[in-house]
Order: C-alpha cells, then sequence, then structure tokens
C-alpha cells in the first residue's frame, strides 16, 4: 500500500507540474496561438483576422494567462482534460486511440530489446573481456551515439526504400511495425544488453553460486534458478530507467515514421497550437512514467523477497 500512497503522490505532482510547464511553453511561443488555431478549423485560405477573433473570444484566450491556467487546473482536479481547441473532440476520446498505436509501439520496441539484449549480455557475461564481449561494447557505444531520427531514417532508407522488404511509414499492418520497433529497440538494447552483461558477470563471481556448485547442484540448475534470477533484479530495475528514453523516443520516431501515437499528436498541437491537446498529451506521458515505475517496483518486490522485508 506504501508503493501504491507514494505512486499516486508522485502522479498528483507531475500532473501540476507538467501541467504548468506545458502551458508556459505554449504561451512562450511566438505568435498569436487564436491566428493558428483559427488556421487549423478553417483553412489557410479561409483564415481572416474576423475568424481569429471570433476564435480568441470563443474560447476565452483574450483572458490574463493564470486565469485560463486556473481553469484548467480546476477542470483536472475534476478529471476533466476538456476539448481540442482546433477540432473540439473530447481530449480524452483522442488520446485513447492515440494510446494505443503508441503502446503498440512501445511493446515491440520493448520486446525487441528484449530479443536482442538479453542473449547478447548473457553471451558476453559468461565469457567478460573475450572477442564477443569487446565487440559488442564497440557496437552498443556505436548505436547508443546515434540519434534515433537518425537511425529511423537509415533504416528506411535501406529495407524501405533500398530492399523494399517493409513499408516507409503510416500503420495498415503489422509490418508497419517493424521498423520503428527497430528503431527504438537498437537503443534500447545498446545499454541494456550491458546491464544484462554486467549482471551476469557478478552474479558467476558471487559465493553463493560458487556454494551452490559445491553442494552438488549442475551448472545449468545453479543458472536458471540462482543466477538468472539474481541477475534478473538489475536489469527490470534498468528497466525503469530505460522508459524515460522510450518515453521520448516515441515522440520523435513516431514524427519520422508517420506513426498515429501521441507522440505524433503532440507535435501536430504544437504546431497548431492547440494548448488544451498539448497539456493532456504532456500530462498522459508523464503519468504513463509514473505507473511503469509502480510496475517496476512491484516486479522487482515480486523478484528479491529482501525488497518485501524492507
Amino acid at each position: 500500500m506504501a508503493a501504491f500512497a507514494q505512486r499516486g503522490l508522485q502522479a498528483v505532482i507531475v500532473a501540476v507540474i507538467v501541467g504548468i510547464v506545458s502551458f508556459a511553453m505554449m504561451q512562450a511561443l511566438p505568435g498569436d496561438a487564436a491566428y493558428r488555431i483559427a488556421a487549423g478549423r478553417y483553412g489557410y485560405d479561409m483564415m481572416d483576422a474576423a475568424a481569429a477573433e471570433a476564435v480568441r473570444q470563443e474560447l476565452g484566450l483574450d483572458r490574463h494567462w493564470g486565469v485560463q491556467l486556473l481553469d484548467w487546473l480546476g477542470a483536472l482536479a475534476q478529471f476533466d482534460l476538456g476539448r481540442s481547441l482546433v477540432y473540439g473532440t473530447p481530449i480524452v476520446e483522442e488520446i485513447a486511440t492515440q494510446l494505443g498505436y503508441s503502446l503498440l509501439l512501445a511493446a515491440g520496441a520493448v520486446l525487441t530489446s528484449i530479443l536482442i539484449a538479453v542473449p547478447v549480455g548473457i553471451a558476453s557475461g559468461l565469457n567478460p573481456g573475450g572477442t564477443l564481449d569487446r565487440t559488442m561494447l564497440g557496437v552498443s557505444v556505436f548505436l547508443r551515439a546515434i540519434p534515433a531520427f537518425a537511425l529511423g531514417v537509415v533504416l528506411v532508407l535501406v529495407f524501405a526504400v533500398q530492399l523494399r522488404w517493409f513499408p516507409v511509414a503510416g500503420f495498415r499492418g503489422i509490418q508497419h511495425l517493424v521498423l520503428p520497433s527497430l528503431t527504438l529497440g537498437l537503443g534500447l538494447a545498446a545499454v541494456s544488453n550491458r546491464v544484462v552483461r554486467d549482471a551476469v558477470v557478478e552474479a558467476m563471481a558471487a559465493e553463493w553460486r560458487l556454494f551452490a556448485r559445491t553442494k552438488g547442484l549442475s551448472a545449468r540448475v545453479t543458472m536458471t534458478r540462482h543466477v538468472a534470477r539474481n541477475a534478473s533484479l538489475p536489469v527490470v530495475t534498468y528497466i525503469g530507467v530505460q522508459m524515460a528514453y522510450l518515453i521520448e523516443g516515441v515522440v520523435i520516431v513516431e514524427t519520422v515514421f508517420a506513426w498515429p501515437g501521441i507522440g505524433h499528436a503532440l507535435v501536430h498541437a504544437i504546431f497548431a497550437r492547440d494548448i488544451a491537446m498539448v497539456q493532456g498529451t504532456a500530462l498522459t506521458l508523464g503519468l504513463i512514467y509514473v505507473v511503469l515505475n509502480l510496475f517496476i517496483d512491484l516486479a522487482c518486490r515480486g523478484i528479491d523477497p529482501r525488497t518485501r522485508t524492507a
């Protein structure tokens, strides 16, 4: 219960801070928000000063920014994210649709990372300092140094444009998931395989492993029952750290691949000056991070009984 209470308090703090910061950043953008919102509603050809003024009066954009922020915080206290300033649709419905696509992409990225990092990390950890270990270190440093958007462009040029194995962008089937998942998954695996490697090295050198072998347990049983479980704890813990990169990377990669997720929608909302949509989307991303950390805490307690005792 303490973990839920702690994360609940953290969620409230995150909601308030993210809402205020995103609102302040939108207000700091140059230009007139009413003009951009009117252009998004009616198109640039039909937009004029009268349309912008009508939008300003309708949405109360002429009020002091402090009053607008207090109105949004009051609505948030009632679990109401409001409506899109451009499309007029409930923000909750928009985010619910977009979030499903983003979670699908995140799941594909994490699965890709696990499939790459776990076997590579275990193989490197069982022979530290060997050829494979040194090679994977160089590959990991190289992949981690490449920005996500640059890696995505390279994958598109190679596998979509040249080889034509996968589609370039959008989402109309599972084949559209491969390249964006690989873009994010390689970035995650570049670090997590070294975490797996270090955890395996530490577990293999531990006294309890030598004791398990001394009392007659086979190498396979020692590896599966003891080494794997103890090595998994820092790996699972590090997943929480990787989530920050994943949330950041989703926004960039969704834009590169025109993925219809929450990151892509956030970029469009910023350009359209849809303040309510930006606040709701940023708030959702922040709360996702809090929820994921809660799951990591519970997973660590399930793996290591000592954390439950503490």
